[in-house]
């Protein structure tokens, strides 16, 4: 057990035991995380912000005090009083390590931006809006015939629409005389109505006529990253779209980790609420300012989500998904006001509405993906896969359609992996292995150029290469299997077994260097034993849930599969079936459905009538809870060889031809030879 503190940095996952008075600068620097600074530590240009976070944090194993940091120095007070620091935050420069902490580093505090690869698919959408416009003329005040504006706009409505009744809240009241004289007795009104036959609510009113438009936010909430995409509410077009990461992974990468937080911390849930709904406020005021609309025309908002963000977003403490038998505060799809979530950022009065829920921990989202992919509509069976930090799978046709999750984490994302990093410029996000040199080579982010292509350095000479995202390591573990470099198992072989010098030896086993520039003090970025060990448990948890819907079915193979999300954009369908992630089937029967929760989202968001259809579905899909499943484990386990230890593949052996190589943990002849002295000294 070291004596030096432990310092983890979110949402990188890098982490090392540092010195006492190391600043977190230096710290940030040493461990290679990406933490900003152009003024050389003096504390002036304000670049390394970080966020210390405090409290028992169970899944990085440290329990962080309120004194593991330095006290404010007159640096940090003195840039305070000058430009200020929003709550909570320190000066990366000047904040120095006195015990374990867990440290977030913000979007702005990060050189290399987060690509947020969620981008709203091109998809034609049935306009049946809940918002619309109505213009109307109210009468003017008469003493003689006593009435409140409010009742008199209210039989305009009725007059000139047949809209026979409205409310009004207090943000619409305050206002309402104020602008019916300013646009002389005649207004226009944004009027909700949607598919529950609920009275009609007035969420805006302009003077005269008002012919801007209306528009809404079809919001994924992952537990990763935060998509939202404004869309204009009379054509259905996506406007711009934005994402950020989740400020809540520094409570926890995982979902379970967040709901130990919130255990082991009394306040914790409100504090998770707090930051991603802060972070939501801040993606619609950069949406409202980039596509330069008013802030009372944003007045919908759709929320997709897993169930732990639903409760969070909500409010609700999310102790009961932590624990069999994974109850709901509720399922059911809700409707609320923007002002109940804190949504400050858009029209008082708006609207928001969640979709429901399938199951303890098959959320929102997957009901969105269901939205999105119809497998209730489906004449052959497919298997539908969204994976995030936790995979959503359905499986059905037009007779049944089942539902279950898997607990994959974070690596698929580029988390808990020893070069990883989040999908930002610089990153690696494919890579092919020549099957006889065993010399690699990459595509990153930012650049269209292979690395060995001419051109590929000044492509990225703003960039660099700077680590391996998930698309990278995916594919770099099964071109590891396809170039004999590791073996069934997932274990690599040393230089002496594989013929390639790039196999290093790396403590007890090996690792495979894909860049090496550590002689330029640039990144050494490699594939290591417990990199494949993290794909592994993630990618046998998602063939596990696939293997139990399709047991539940009684079907050995399923007809397609239909990779949702940015796993099935930017993973090619051939490495995914190498890792064997998903079950074996032709690879021209492998589809991309692109974000489809976000998808499904702005389906409810621009058709109320499609609201109306997925609360219908949901409960009509059937689900497998894979915590409580006893055949889950076994499949699982034999999930673990790549691509499987039991289960052919036949589709892709028709494509690939898997070396069969077999490699021990030993380096060679040598440890071989010992083992087997051992075993004979044993014998005697």
């Amino acid at each position: 057990m070291s004596s030096k503190p432990l310092v983890v940095f979110t949402p990188s996952g890098k982490r090392g035991h540092f010195e006492k008075g190391t600043s977190i600068l230096q710290i940030a620097r040493k461990l290679g995380v990406d933490l900003d600074s152009v003024c050389g530590g003096r504390g002036i240009c304000s670049k390394c912000q970080i966020t210390p976070s405090y409290g028992e944090f169970t899944k990085h194993g440290v329990t962080v005090s309120a004194d593991a940091l330095s006290e404010w120095n007159k640096v940090e007070e003195r840039y305070h009083e000058k430009r200020g620091l929003a709550e909570g935050r320190r000066l990366g420069c000047q904040a120095c390590v006195q015990g374990d902490v867990v440290i977030d580093v913000p979007a702005e505090s990060q050189v290399h931006k987060q690509v947020i690869r969620k981008d709203a698919s091109v998809r034609s959408v049935n306009m049946n809006p809940a918002t619309r416009l109505f213009y109307v003329e109210v009468q003017e005040p008469d003493m003689h015939e006593p009435s409140g504006d409010f009742e008199r706009l209210k039989n305009a409505l009725q007059d000139q629409w047949s809209i026979n009744d409205v409310e009004l809240d207090y943000f619409q009241l305050n206002k309402l005389q104020r602008v019916l004289r300013k646009g002389n007795w005649a207004v226009t009104v944004a009027l909700y109505n949607d598919h529950t036959n609920k009275t009609p609510r007035i969420i805006e009113i302009w003077p005269g006529l008002y012919e801007k438009g209306l528009y809404g936010l079809a919001i994924d909430l992952g537990s990763t990253t935060i998509a939202a995409h404004l869309t204009d509410l009379k054509s259905g077009d996506v406007l711009k779209s934005a994402g950020a990461m989740n400020p809540q992974i520094r409570f926890g990468e995982d979902l379970m980790s967040r709901v130990s937080y919130s255990m082991m911390n009394v306040g914790g849930d409100k504090e998770m609420t707090t930051v991603v709904r802060e972070a939501i406020n801040s993606l619609a005021k950069q949406l409202i300012i980039d596509a330069e609309i008013e802030k009372n025309a944003l007045v919908e908002v759709v929320f997709v989500c897993n169930p732990v963000m639903h409760h969070l977003l909500l409010g609700i403490d999310p102790v009961e998904l932590g624990q069999a038998p994974f109850a709901l505060a509720s399922s059911n799809a809700m409707t609320v006001r923007t002002s109940e979530l804190d949504l400050t950022e858009m029209n008082p009065s708006g609207m928001c509405y969640i979709l429901p829920c399938i199951a303890g921990h098959v959320g929102a989202d997957a009901a969105a993906v269901a939205l999105s992919e119809e497998p209730n509509k489906s004449n052959d069976l497919v298997l539908v896969v969204d994976v995030g930090t936790n995979a959503e799978i359905l499986l059905g046709n037009k007779s049944k359609v089942l539902a279950c999750s898997s607990p994959t984490g974070p690596a698929f994302e580029g988390a808990q992996i020893s070069s990883g990093q989040r999908a930002a410029p610089g990153a690696i996000e494919r890579i092919e292995i020549d099957p006889v040199t065993k010399e690699p080579r990459f595509r990153v982010i930012g650049s269209s150029l292979w690395s060995d292509e001419k051109g590929f350095d000044e492509s990225i000479k703003n960039s660099g290469v700077t680590g391996i995202c998930g698309s990278g390591i995916i594919e770099a573990v099964a071109e590891l299997r396809m170039a004999g470099l590791m073996d069934e198992s997932g274990l690599i072989g040393s230089a002496e077994l594989t013929g390639s010098d790039r196999c290093i030896p790396d403590g007890r086993t090996h690792s495979y260097v894909i860049h090496d520039q550590s002689d330029q003090n640039g990144p050494k970025i490699t594939v290591s034993q417990n990199d494949i060990r993290a794909i592994q448990l993630a990618k046998s948890a998602l063939y596990a849930g696939a293997r139990l819907l399709m047991d539940e079915m009684e079907v050995e193979k399923v007809d397609r599969v239909v990779l949702a999300g940015a796993f099935g954009a930017h993973i090619s369908s051939k490495h995914a079936m190498v890792l064997g992630m998903i079950p074996d089937v032709a690879l021209e029967k492998v589809q991309s459905a692109g974000n489809a929760a976000g998808t499904g989202a702005r389906i409810a968001l621009c058709d109320i009538s499609s609201r109306k259809s997925i609360e219908s579905t949901v409960n009509k899909i059937e689900k497998i809870e894979t915590a409580i499943e006893p055949k889950f484990q076994e499949h699982f386990v034999a999930a673990n060889a790549i691509p499987h230890k039991t289960d052919p593949f036949p589709e892709l052996a028709k494509i690939v031809e898997l070396p069969s190589v077999l490699f021990n943990s030993g380096a060679g002849k040598k440890s071989r030879a010992r083992r087997k002295t051992r075993i004979l000294n044993n014998a005697d």
